[in-house]
């Protein structure tokens, strides 16, 4: 990422105070676009903060959360933005997600647009836009789902077949792998057969847990209870072969201490990721964002074009596993407040204060 774009990511307002929002009106920024919309007391309209028409004068405008607190004020509105059509695209979405979930086989995207009532392209455009995955992303994301929990509660893989909507067992066994992260004999068998290599190791910000496949790392955890770690990643693999680590491991687990410790030392490791469509593309955005610097929830989702998305992304970031490798830590609130992280704010801290120094 450039300069200038991670200055922009910086600098992006939050949009909580009326100054900022204003400035947003002024200069047609897109990025408050959903955040707000503004009203003006001469036309009786309401608008996006980027609209196009002529510039109101500041005592004739005012700012709403929502369209509906705009329309209940009494104002209609513009034509020209459209702000409501948000509201409208927010409801096809809506009943597009709950036709795929509902189907027995997910529908192709002539069907969703047609249920939905537009044209394919204007369907795919808004839909990637509030999910931040295409279509077909989510469909293959629920059938995952429904693969795994076919697997859990079917007596035979071939019943799980059917109920996960594949109408033959090679389509399944294809799939399997890259949505489960094994075979499904495997995943049936709380990983049994996988072998998982760990070692457990300490830094100054407490025990680390490194543990990874044939793939590539699964997991880097922090504890405070070296213990924990190992359990936690037993309830993971309930049945797979853990073993610990070799002295070759033990290398890879010194890298891994040696980058918390000094971050200038950098880490790029292979990873074996598992998660849903839009986990891994929030966790690959995260893995852009320069040591040293840090984004906000909505810059990471304004940056997979689904600004609508930011609890999603906050969600993608509480699941991830691999922590330094995946650096969530460098995620922060819109007014740069640390907010949580999944192991312990004062971790996160210490992590960007010597990402900072570095």
């Amino acid at each position: 990422m450039s300069a200038t774009a991670m200055a922009e990511m910086k600098e992006a307002p939050d949009f909580s105070r009326d100054a900022d929002r204003w400035q947003a009106v002024i200069g047609r920024d897109r990025r408050g676009d959903r955040a707000f919309y503004y009203s003006v007391a001469t036309t009786g309209v309401y608008c996006r903060p980027s609209c196009g028409a002529r510039l109101p004068r500041r005592e004739n405008v005012a700012f709403h959360a929502t369209t509906g607190d705009a329309e209940r004020a009494g104002f209609r509105p513009c034509k020209r933005c459209r702000p409501d059509e948000a509201d409208r695209q927010a409801v096809a979405v809506a009943q597009a997600c709950r036709l795929i979930e509902q189907a027995e086989t997910p529908p192709s995207l002539a069907e969703l647009a047609d249920a939905v009532g537009v044209s394919r392209f204007h369907f795919h455009r808004f839909f990637k836009a509030a999910t931040g995955v295409t279509p077909k992303a989510y469909a293959d994301a629920d059938r995952a789902r429904r693969m795994r929990i076919a697997l859990d509660e079917r007596d035979t893989v071939t019943e799980a077949i059917y109920d996960a909507g594949f109408n033959s067992n090679g389509r399944f066994y294809a799939a399997a792998p890259g949505r489960l992260g094994m075979t499904p004999t495997r995943f049936r068998s709380g990983g049994g057969g996988e072998t998982v290599r760990f070692a457990i190791g300490q830094t100054s910000l407490g025990a680390i847990l490194v543990a990874a496949t044939d793939k590539g790392i699964v997991a880097i955890q922090f504890a405070d209870d070296p213990d924990a770690l190992l359990r936690d990643l037993q309830d993971r693999f309930p049945k797979a072969r853990l073993v610990g680590g070799d002295a070759e491991f033990e290398r890879l687990v010194a890298r891994v201490v040696g980058s918390v410790e000094n971050p200038s030392t950098g880490l790029d490791l292979p990873l074996d990721v598992r998660g849903t469509a839009f986990q891994q593309r929030v966790w690959q955005a995260l893995r852009e964002i320069p040591a040293g610097t840090t984004a906000s929830y909505s810059d990471v989702a304004q940056r997979l074009g689904a600004p609508k998305a930011v609890r999603a992304v906050a969600g993608a970031c509480a699941a991830n596993d691999i922590a330094v490798a995946i650096p969530c830590h460098r995620v922060v609130r819109n007014d740069g407040a640390l907010s949580g992280y999944r192991w312990g704010v004062e971790r996160k801290k210490s992590l960007l204060d010597r990402e900072a120094a570095a």
